[in-house]
C-alpha cells in the first residue's frame, strides 16, 4: 500500500503568558492511501492540534510531516494554503456553509480559489451533489435544507476538489442518531470510492465505522488498532459474558 501520511516525531508547544503547554509530545504515524482512520482522546489529549496539523491549518514546533510525498512541515502559511485546497477536503460539525449561497455555489466554492471557470465549477458541483444524494436540491440554501441534508452539502464541497484526504471533525457531533448512521453509511461509500478518510470523534459508536482507531492522550499515541481486532476482542468478551 502506498504512504499517503507520515509524521516522524511531531511536537507541539505553545507558550501562553509564562506557561508552555506541550500539545504534542511525540507522535510518530504513519497512514496508508485508502485507509479509514478515526483519531479519538479526551479534552486535552491533543487529537484537535494533531488534527489541524494533519490539515495543515497549523506547523509543528518539531518532526517531520509528509503529506502525499510533500514535506509541510516548514511551509509557509500561503504554501500550506495551497496544499489545503489541493489535497484536502474538510467536513466540520457545524457545516461551515455560507447561509445566502445555494447549495451549488456553496459545493463550487473551492473551484474558485483552485481557478476553475464557472461551468466547469457548476458541472464539477452537480457531479458531486448527485454522488451524495442531493442532485434535487442544488438550488436551495442552507436555511432550506435538514441538519443531514446540509452535513451532505458539506461532504459534497470536500469532494469537489478531488482531494487525497478527506478529514472530518465530529461530522455527526450536531446530528440525530438516525441521521448519523445515514452520514457515517456515506463517509463509507467514499472511502470504497478510494478516498482516504481521517475521522476524528469522541463517540466510540462512531468511531466503530472506521477501520482503524488511533487513540491519543497527554500529546502522545496511547493505542494504534486494526478495528477488525477490536470487534473481534468485544465479540469475544460478549460471548464470555454470556457463558
Amino acid at each position: 500500500m502506498q504512504e499517503i501520511i507520515s509524521l516522524s516525531h511531531i511536537q507541539k508547544t505553545y507558550k501562553i503568558g509564562d506557561e508552555i503547554i506541550n500539545a504534542l509530545k511525540d507522535v510518530s504515524l504513519k497512514i496508508m492511501k485508502n485507509e479509514y482512520v478515526a483519531l479519538m482522546g479526551p479534552s486535552g489529549s491533543g487529537k484537535s492540534t494533531l488534527m489541524n496539523m494533519l490539515g495543515c491549518l497549523d506547523s509543528p514546533t518539531g518532526g517531520e510531516y509528509i503529506l502525499n510525498g510533500l514535506s509541510v512541515a516548514k511551509m509557509s502559511d500561503n504554501q500550506l494554503a495551497e496544499v489545503r485546497n489541493k489535497e484536502i477536503g474538510f467536513v466540520f460539525q457545524t457545516f461551515n456553509l455560507l447561509p445566502r449561497a445555494t447549495t451549488l455555489e456553496n459545493v463550487a466554492l473551492p473551484l474558485v480559489y483552485a481557478g476553475y471557470s464557472k461551468a466547469d465549477r457548476n458541472k464539477r458541483a452537480i457531479e458531486v451533489l448527485e454522488q451524495v444524494g442531493l442532485g434535487n436540491r442544488v438550488n436551495h440554501k442552507p436555511n432550506e435544507l435538514s441538519g443531514g441534508q446540509r452535513q451532505r452539502v458539506a461532504i459534497a464541497r470536500a469532494l469537489v476538489n478531488k482531494p487525497a484526504i478527506i478529514l472530518a471533525d465530529e461530522p455527526t457531533g450536531n446530528l440525530d442518531s438516525k441521521t448519523s448512521v445515514e452520514i457515517m453509511g456515506l463517509f463509507e461509500e467514499i472511502h470504497n470510492n478510494g478516498n482516504t478518510i481521517i475521522l476524528v470523534t469522541h463517540e466510540e459508536d462512531i468511531a466503530l465505522h472506521a477501520h482503524r482507531i488511533v487513540r491519543l492522550k497527554d500529546g502522545l499515541v496511547e493505542s494504534d488498532q486494526d478495528n477488525l481486532k477490536i470487534t473481534t476482542y468485544k465479540t469475544r468478551m460478549s460471548h464470555f459474558k454470556n457463558e
